[in-house]
C-alpha cells in the first residue's frame, strides 16, 4: 500500500467534511495501489464525530459530492460500517489499508 494515486484537494476535502461533520476521511483500495487507472473509482472511508446523525439520503447527496470533487466514481463507506462488518477478512484488509488525509 502506498501514497493516494491522485491530487488530493485538501481545501475541498475539509470543507465536505466540516459540513458533513466528519472527524476523519480515508482513501483504501485502488487508490493507494499501482494498479489505479482512470476509469477506476475512489474508495473513501469516513468517521463521524458523535454529534453526527446522518440518513441513508444523506450518504447519497455525500456520494454525489465526492463525485464531484474528484470527477469520477466514489464508493463511500463509514468506519462505523466497517468496524462492525461481519467478514473478519473485509474489515481487516480495509482497516489496515487506509490512508488517512483530513483529522478534524
Amino acid at each position: 500500500m502506498g501514497k493516494a494515486q491522485i491530487d488530493i484537494p485538501k481545501e475541498k476535502i475539509a470543507e465536505f467534511c466540516k459540513k458533513w461533520q466528519i472527524r476523519e476521511f480515508s482513501f483504501f483500495g485502488s487508490v493507494l495501489r499501482d494498479d489505479f487507472r482512470p476509469e477506476s473509482d475512489i474508495d473513501v472511508i469516513v468517521d463521524f464525530t458523535p454529534e453526527a446523525s446522518h440518513s441513508l439520503f444523506d450518504l447519497v447527496d455525500m456520494t454525489d459530492e465526492l463525485k464531484d470533487i474528484f470527477s469520477r466514481e466514489v464508493d463511500l463507506l463509514t468506519k462505523r460500517s466497517v468496524e462492525q462488518s461481519r467478514n473478519y477478512i473485509r474489515r481487516k484488509a480495509i482497516l489496515s489499508s487506509i490512508e488517512v488525509v483530513y483529522v478534524s
